[in-house]
């Protein structure tokens, strides 16, 4: 009986020494944690932000909350991801899509904020998707944009969701993403 607890207790305290070690590589809980590091380890250089293209702005602050503006798939080169999803543009284009809406979001927050570290918590995202009547798996496309926030902020990137379908978006863009976030001072 002696030998076997002395197993589990060692066992025991293997599990502990390893999620140690691998929550202190990347504790996005711990106050200096950096996002912005998370980034360049993921390879992103965050564009210039894209600019509003009618009468309103990129991002409201009120409070500890910022409201930022849909946004969709524009590239570094200035093109956009256009057509339907289910008919013109396959799921991983989409997802694809999402993902870059994200990285032209976070380029928004960078400039309203001047530091990602700010960034306390992502609240909300409304994705939008281009969709054929008959495509239902908006999520999948959402996911994309879902997925990069989690991996820049951990945690603090887990967010309230809706991934809805629409019958168009401006200028015939797959996808248009807006979300909420709360900031520290």
């Amino acid at each position: 009986m002696q030998l076997n607890l002395r197993k589990i207790t060692t066992f025991f305290l293997v599990i502990l020494l390893i999620n140690s070690c691998t929550s202190s590589t990347k504790n996005e809980s711990d106050p200096n944690y950096d996002p912005e590091a998370r980034l360049i380890e993921l390879g992103i250089t965050l564009p210039d932000p894209p600019q509003p293209v009618a009468n309103y702005v990129n991002g409201v602050r009120t409070g500890n909350l910022i409201f930022l503006a849909g946004k969709g798939p524009k590239y570094p080169d200035g093109t956009e991801l256009h057509g339907k999803l289910g008919t013109e543009v396959t799921i991983e284009q989409g997802y694809q899509g999402a993902r870059m809406t994200a990285i032209n979001q976070l380029a928004v927050l960078k400039e309203m904020l001047g530091d990602l570290k700010k960034v306390k918590r992502v609240v909300k995202v409304l994705g939008m998707v281009n969709s054929d009547p008959s495509f239902v798996d908006q999520p999948k496309v959402i996911n994309g944009f879902s997925d990069l926030i989690v991996e820049v902020f951990g945690e603090r990137g887990k967010h309230a969701r809706a991934a809805v379908g629409m019958a168009s978006l401006p200028r015939g863009q797959s996808v248009e993403i807006e979300l909420v976030v709360e900031v520290e001072d």
